[in-house]
This record gives C-alpha cells, sequence and structure tokens, in this order.
C-alpha cells in the first residue's frame, strides 16, 4: 500500500508541471474585436452594426468597432474577414450579394465554405417605388400601363439580389421594362429628373419624398410588410417570390461555436434597444434574429436561389 501511494505521489509530481504550464484558455474576447461594414457609413447596416458593437464593448469591457472598407461590390471588406484568424476577432457584417451572387458569378477570391454565419439580423426595407402622380399604383396597373408605354427602370447594379428579383417579378407579372441603368445611388431625384419611371431602392433613401407624398410605393421586397406602409403588399404575397436582401453577422469558418455564441448573444441584446425599435419605426427595416442551424439553412437556400435568379438574368 504504501509503495502503491509512493508511486501515485510521483505520478502526480511528475504531471504536475504540465497541468501548470498549459495556460488556460482566454475569455472571449481577449483583444478587440473589429466588425467590417464592407459599405460607406451610414446605411442600415452600418447603422446596426455600429450598435452591436457599441453593447459589446459594454458587455465584454473590451473595445469593439466598425470598419467600413467599401469596394468591389463588398468584395474588398469580405476579402478581409476571409483573411482573418478564425477566432471571432474580426465579424463580418455582410449583405446577401457576398454569400450568394459574387461567388456565382465568380467575382469573389473566396468560395461558399470561407465564412460561417452567427446570425442574420435584417431584411433590407427594399421596394418598388415611383413618382405619385404616375398613372399606376399597384404592379397589375403596371403591367397593363407598360404593354403601350415604355418603363425604365432605376436600380443599385445587375449583381444586386433586389434587381435580379425585380426583372423576375417583372417577368412573372408582364411588366415590359423598355431600358434601365444601374446608379450608385437610386434616391429620389433618379424619379424626380425622369432617369427612371420605377426604382428599386430602400426606404432609408426616399423617405423624405415618401413623407412629402411625391413619392409612392408599388410593392416591398421584404418578408413582412413594412411597419410605415402596412396597406403595400410585399412580393411574396403578389408573386410567391420570397427571396429578400437580408444583412447577417459572419466570421471565417472554424471560428469556435462558443465564440459565435457570444457575439450571436450581445447582437441579440443589441437589437432589442430602444435605437433599434426607432430605426425600425421610421424605415420600416424588418429586425429580427435567426441563427445557428437556421442561419446556414438560410444562407444555403438562398445560394441556390439566387443561382435561378442570375441564370434568369443572363438569358
Amino acid at each position: 500500500m504504501k509503495k502503491l501511494t509512493k508511486i501515485l505521489s510521483i505520478a502526480t509530481l511528475a504531471i504536475s508541471p504540465i497541468i501548470a504550464s498549459t495556460p488556460a484558455i482566454a475569455e472571449y474576447p481577449e483583444r478587440p474585436v473589429k466588425f467590417v461594414v464592407p459599405w460607406p457609413p451610414g446605411d442600415i447596416e452600418d447603422i446596426v452594426t455600429r450598435l452591436i458593437a457599441e453593447e459589446m464593448s459594454k458587455q465584454t469591457g473590451t473595445p469593439a468597432s466598425v470598419i467600413n472598407k467599401p469596394g468591389g461590390g463588398g468584395i474588398v471588406g469580405a476579402l478581409d474577414v476571409a483573411q482573418s484568424r478564425p477566432d471571432g476577432l474580426t465579424v463580418g457584417s455582410f449583405v446577401i450579394d457576398i454569400l450568394t451572387t459574387h461567388i456565382h458569378s465568380g467575382n469573389a477570391p473566396y468560395d461558399q465554405s470561407t465564412f460561417e454565419p452567427v446570425g442574420i439580423f435584417l431584411d433590407f426595407p427594399f421596394v418598388i417605388a415611383t413618382k405619385a402622380d404616375a398613372p399606376y399604383n399597384n404592379l397589375k396597373e403596371l403591367a397593363e400601363h407598360s404593354q403601350d408605354n415604355d418603363i425604365s427602370l432605376g436600380h443599385f447594379g445587375y449583381q444586386a439580389i433586389p434587381t435580379a428579383i425585380t426583372f423576375k417579378a417583372a417577368a412573372q407579372e408582364d411588366i415590359r421594362i423598355a431600358s434601365d441603368a444601374a446608379f450608385d445611388m437610386v434616391d429620389c431625384s433618379t424619379l424626380a429628373t425622369g432617369d427612371a419611371d420605377i426604382i428599386n431602392t430602400n426606404t432609408q433613401t426616399i423617405l423624405s419624398c415618401l413623407k412629402s407624398g411625391e413619392v409612392k410605393l408599388l410593392a416591398t421586397i421584404t418578408r413582412e410588410r413594412l411597419s410605415i406602409a402596412p396597406e403595400v403588399p410585399t412580393l411574396a404575397e403578389l408573386t410567391g417570390i420570397t427571396q429578400t436582401p437580408w444583412n447577417g453577422l459572419f466570421v471565417k469558418k472554424g471560428t469556435p461555436d462558443e465564440v459565435k455564441e457570444k457575439i450571436a448573444e450581445i447582437a441579440q441584446a443589441a437589437l432589442k434597444s430602444d435605437r433599434i425599435t426607432e430605426l425600425s419605426n421610421t424605415t420600416g427595416v424588418g429586425i429580427y434574429w435567426i441563427g445557428g442551424s437556421a442561419a446556414e439553412e438560410q444562407v444555403a437556400k438562398d445560394f441556390e436561389s439566387s443561382k435561378g435568379l442570375l441564370e434568369f438574368m443572363n438569358k
């Protein structure tokens, strides 16, 4: 017995240095966190991401900031996250296009497996709008008008999901678009100057003329009807097209689950703030949370459906 005790004591002493020398796992985040927004500051996703960064700083005591990296339709910012370590210290705030159409088009220096979703948190309040005095008030009337009149469409570019959705809806509803053009900014002036008869844009850019009554909405490209225009139907209601332009938080593949869970917990807390409620009430942006496997399924589903949209656009 004494011999066994002695052996155990020696064994304990032998492994003690190993135990003592094993570093404790640092609690996330052990260093400042960078949220990358691949667009200039001021848009809806930028505002919400900043509130999430503020909440992280508040909860953890570790600095968290938003870095705007515009360029390449979002690819420059996405590449910054793609080249980061899988430690959750660099988080991308990405629109749907970055994970879908850019990859399908071969424009992205990354692939479908580069990122993992933390969660999807908003639907951009994208709409199809026109001047208030236009002789049509809905898509059916627009289709009828387009049979004998040239209709021009203004949008943000051919690889933008809302653009593809709009062209698909137009084909389904027999809306004949005689011409179209991409603009860096699609706002009230696009309609006022006659550059386009109808526009595909988000409500944040046309709020002033919506409030003044100079512009009216024909349909929304959102999951639910807008809080600021509950009388306007969604494209899903009118056409059955359910895909919407969302934004979510993404990290480099291989980031530990506990890190993703921590980011998700903080993000959800931020989304409950009064400022988020005010933003939603003002612009109609849809705020929600889809995380975990549900977010992975949503991204995979939209990856496949966006391929169909692009193929339709390229016919």
